[in-house]
């Protein structure tokens, strides 16, 4: 097997640009004999001559011009892949696979990923919308970077913090006769047929909501269990039952829909990021910096608004 050094090449290019072994040396901050000595074993190891010497002077043969464009183009690519390297390592460059629920989409997720595009160009983001259980088995199978999950516990080996919180509010048909009330009781629900996720996608969230129910005194009856936050959104604006949702799904923006504070206070809607802290990914911590800035930036608006 050939094995060629970038440093041989180096010094191969330079003198093909000189064609004067002391003025090559010079630009390689060097004397003359390494560079005599690195040009000789370069033609040994390829068998075959590259410079021509004579009384004249140096010129290059055709293997030696053959040579050079090879070598500009093996010495540039080295440059770009340690330019490269260095920046996915700085977490400039590079790529992040993001495992997230829908809920996270009024969370501040789109305006996270606007600024860190904006900050990194050359940072690419791949999304992959997974419901909480399948994101934790993704990350163990080393499938996804970082996911945006409702509240679980973290199994061993991964990290987990919290990004946003909120209560649960009351969503419900926009011709529902509790519409017109300010705030609701859950205990006003309990003759409603309730939207819920299904306990195999989300047991925490099916928990909560349920444990709500009965602490209102009902047992719910749980019409439909589906996957996706907006499915629950669009099949209450059908008239097809209600349901307890996180705050931030009035931003959603769909048609049909009343939302309703309750009028206790419930348990909070928890979205959390999780992430295998071994081996560290370097975009990891910069995404999470930016969700929090845009989630604090929410909270902040929000309160204003209430003043």
């Amino acid at each position: 097997m050939i094995h060629l050094e970038t440093r041989q090449l180096q010094y191969f290019v330079v003198l093909a640009e000189e064609l004067h072994f002391s003025r090559a040396a010079q630009r390689l901050c060097i004397s003359q004999p390494p560079l005599s000595i690195a040009i000789r074993q370069l033609e040994s190891t390829l068998d075959a001559q590259l410079f021509e010497r004579n009384s004249r002077g140096v010129r290059l043969t055709h293997a030696g011009r053959h040579l050079l464009v090879q070598a500009r183009d093996i010495l540039e690519r080295t440059r770009r892949a340690a330019v490269d390297t260095r920046a996915v390592a700085l977490g400039m460059a590079g790529s992040l696979r993001l495992g997230f629920v829908g809920s996270s989409m009024y969370r501040g997720l789109p305006e996270a990923l606007e600024r860190m595009r904006a900050q990194y160009p050359h940072v690419r983001v791949d999304l992959h919308e997974l419901n909480s259980i399948d994101q934790v088995g993704a990350l163990q199978a080393g499938k996804i970077d970082l996911g945006l999950m409702h509240t679980m516990a973290p199994p061993p080996g991964m990290s987990a913090q919290t990004i946003a919180s909120e209560p649960f509010i009351a969503c419900i048909p926009a011709g529902h006769p509790l519409a017109g009330q300010a705030k609701i009781s859950i205990a006003q629900l309990a003759n409603e047929r309730l939207i819920l996720f299904s306990e195999a996608v989300s047991p925490d969230y099916f928990r909560v909501i349920r444990s709500m129910c009965q602490k209102a005194g009902f047992d719910p009856e749980l019409r439909h269990e589906v996957r996706h936050w907006l499915s629950v959104l669009s099949l209450v604006s059908t008239g097809q039952g209600v349901s307890l949702v996180p705050a931030c799904l009035q931003r959603a923006g769909m048609q049909g829909l009343a939302f309703k504070p309750i009028a206790r206070k419930t348990p909070l809607s928890v979205l959390q990021a999780m992430w295998r802290p071994s081996p560290a990914h370097p975009l990891v911590p910069i995404l999470l910096a930016h969700l929090h800035s845009v989630v604090k930036e929410h909270l902040q608006m929000a309160c204003a608004a209430e003043r």
